[in-house]
């Protein structure tokens, strides 16, 4: 059987990022990596610092939720010092790395679900977190959390086999997380320079959701809201027709496709 064990020099070789991913600190069991790499952001790590847990006991998705990273997927936490004038683009920026990495490594059709997800065929195959801490005029660091489930097998969860899915499961056959990693690094990195040189993700944001256009239910605190996605903002915001006709801006919130819960 294939090692696919996640060491410093099996994800390092070949890199060519100039600093995201050139400091590596894996682990083989954490509570959380976003831990470990807000622990290092309060220290001033360099930029690019990655946290990689081989698997995670507590780990955290969006609302203090539960994320589940068994061995053979990636749990992976990045550390960056962006302006502040950057911080409703954090999202576009960790979740087109993750789409267009996915893209390169397997050649599988993915899309985005507003506003933290990436799917294949439906089912989530990526959570992303954005953490960040902020001063008056200053943003002091963020760490973009990720996890993708790559080689998990899914008929050993079958709670989550209408929901979710795997690299793996989809191509039928192992994948190399290094190699992901690798490009993950290296297309966040590109994106990232590029965000900071002034070009917006805007565009290749939005066009690659799939929640827009949809029939949603939005759940935010204690709220549920129903309507149709008309469209996102520049700030990352959903806008929401309502059946009234009227209109709600979604800062956050989850949504589900309501054929979702209709249609059983």
């Amino acid at each position: 059987m294939h090692d696919d064990s996640l060491t410093r020099k099996r994800i390092s070789r070949g890199l060519k990022t100039r600093c995201i991913g050139k400091r590596l600190l894996v682990f083989p069991v954490l509570t959380s990596t976003m831990d470990i790499a807000r622990q290092e952001a309060v220290k001033r790590a360099p930029e690019g610092t990655a946290v990689i847990a081989e698997r995670q006991t507590a780990g955290r998705g969006r609302l203090k939720r539960t994320w589940l990273t068994t061995e053979g997927n990636i749990a992976v936490s990045i550390i960056i010092y962006p302006p502040k004038e950057y911080i409703q683009s954090l999202i576009m920026l960790a979740s087109l790395a993750v789409l267009n990495s996915i893209r390169t490594l397997t050649g599988i059709e993915c899309q985005l679900k507003w506003p933290n997800d990436v799917l294949v065929g439906g089912k989530k195959v990526c959570g992303i977190l954005i953490e960040t801490k902020t001063q008056i005029d200053c943003l002091e660091y963020a760490i973009l959390g990720i996890g993708i489930n790559v080689n998990m097998k899914m008929a050993g969860y079958p709670e989550l086999f209408s929901l979710a899915t795997s690299l793996s499961e989809e191509t039928d056959k192992p994948m190399s997380r290094a190699r992901l990693l690798r490009l993950l690094f290296t297309e966040l990195e590109r994106l990232y320079l590029g965000m900071l040189s002034g070009k917006s993700l805007y565009d290749d944001w939005s066009r690659n959701l799939s929640t827009v256009g949809k029939a949603v239910r939005v759940q935010s605190g204690e709220t549920v809201l129903e309507g149709t996605a008309e469209s996102v903002k520049e700030d990352g915001s959903l806008i929401l027709r309502l059946e009234d006709n009227s209109v709600k801006r979604i800062t956050i919130g989850d949504v589900s496709l309501r054929e979702e819960k209709e249609g059983g």
